[in-house]
């Protein structure tokens, strides 16, 4: 097993939400969790329908990057529209 491997497999175990943070912490610089954090503003924002204009100006993010996270949502297997999607329908029961 490769390292990425064993990191996938590393976090794939951790489910608890306290060490997880904690795993975070110490493999992570702050700007590392922000761009992580940031990323993931924007793929809610472009799932919420969000024009990438509108995402460029809010997060002062470029349009390139934007568009990967556009692509990345098109993607019929995509794991995170599949997330996104079901946190919409949990938001849905909740209300």
């Amino acid at each position: 097993m490769d390292d990425y491997d064993e990191l996938i497999a590393v976090f794939a175990a951790t489910n608890n939400k306290k060490e997880m943070n904690k795993l975070f912490e110490e493999l992570f610089t702050q700007r590392e969790k922000y761009d992580f954090a940031l990323r993931w503003r924007l793929l809610k924002e472009l799932h919420d329908g969000t024009t990438q204009r509108e995402i460029a100006s809010k997060l002062g993010i470029s349009l390139c990057k934007i568009t990967r996270g556009s692509r990345i949502l098109k993607d019929s297997k995509s794991q995170i529209a599949k997330i996104l999607k079901e946190r919409e329908h949990e938001k849905k029961h909740d209300s």
